[in-house]
């Protein structure tokens, strides 16, 4: 169990992180405390949204403030699992087969505009996301720790894209969507940007080792059996609903677990209340569900399937 003290450390660094992502991207801190959580919860975060709301800036300014080693690579048609993953190459100088690595061997991976690449090369990021290792030629090799993938993707754009498989979106811990800008908030990025990009100017408050240790101390923060059962009754209420052909999985519950605990550490508190739990209920479930036919013809959508699951399923209160 962890204590108040590595609580509180975790709360600091939290607000140091979310502090420099929005010296880039104006507002959003609801957006910016999602992808913190997923960070500390070794979890890996698709960023989806229309063209120009940021979504890249934003997955690189979290790079940076986390002091990790960081490579992005520009998802296309023509990319190849190899532009990932790496490949084996004969050195004429040592008369022997050597392996160069690709862009995945990095702390944090920007996948740019994910589903513009073919399912072939979707695919190459699978066993890296849930295993954090990568095989190529038969050879099996570690990622580095921490490994976090944060993919961008353009829901309205369809031609020249290929849809990411449910398998894929299951390893995405969360879904975010920033949402367009107030009034308010749109003068001040005119203002921000005026002349230069203000990415560069976001610096590491953190690097890779505390980052693991925060990660670790997470998983310690306590969850009662209440809530815990609480979690298990949604994800089972979504395998039941007659709108929905695919259900939450197991990793679902598991995710959902886990970002209660993160959302909980960033709060300063070292225990889950089902509030924990429903805030980021939207965030990770809708994205792995998939809707029956008739629903789906009927105009529903997974968010008001989720909404109807939440409003029927007991919170449990204090005894």
């Amino acid at each position: 169990m962890t204590d108040a003290t590595a609580v509180g450390q975790i709360q600091e660094v939290a607000a140091r992180i979310r502090e420099g992502v929005q010296r880039v991207i104006v507002g959003k801190g609801e957006v910016i405390n999602l992808a913190i959580v997923a960070l500390l919860c070794r979890g890996h975060i698709l960023v989806e949204d229309v063209p120009g709301i940021g979504k890249t800036t934003m997955a690189k300014a979290i790079a940076q403030s986390l002091g990790c080693t960081f490579k992005r690579i520009q998802f296309t048609p023509d990319l190849m699992p190899t532009d990932v993953l790496g490949v084996n190459f004969f050195n004429q100088k040592t008369s022997d087969f050597e392996f160069r690595e690709g862009p995945i061997f990095s702390q944090v991976l920007l996948a740019d505009e994910i589903n513009r690449a073919t399912p072939r090369t979707q695919s190459a990021l699978l066993e890296a996301m849930q295993e954090r290792q990568a095989t190529v030629d038969g050879v099996t090799r570690p990622l580095p720790d921490p490994f976090l993938v944060m993919a961008t993707q353009n829901p309205i754009e369809m031609e020249g894209t290929f849809p990411l498989p449910e398998a894929q979106l299951d390893r995405f811990m969360v879904r975010i969507k920033l949402g367009y800008p107030t009034p308010e908030e749109e003068s001040d990025i005119l203002l921000r940007f005026e002349r230069d990009s203000v990415v560069e100017a976001v610096e590491a408050v953190t690097e890779g080792g505390e980052l693991g240790r925060m990660q670790r101390q997470v998983t310690e923060v306590r969850v009662d059996d209440s809530v815990r059962q609480y979690i298990v009754a949604i994800t089972q209420a979504s395998r039941e609903n007659q709108a929905l052909m695919l259900g939450a999985s197991p990793r679902a519950a598991l995710a959902l677990y886990k970002t209660a605990q993160g959302t909980a550490a960033i709060d300063g508190r070292d225990f889950v209340t089902p509030d924990d739990v429903k805030s980021m209920v939207p965030h990770v479930l809708p994205h792995r569900l998939m809707l029956a036919s008739n629903a789906r013809l009927r105009g529903r959508s997974t968010e008001n399937v989720v909404r109807e699951i939440m409003a029927s399923v007991p919170v449990p209160i204090e005894r």
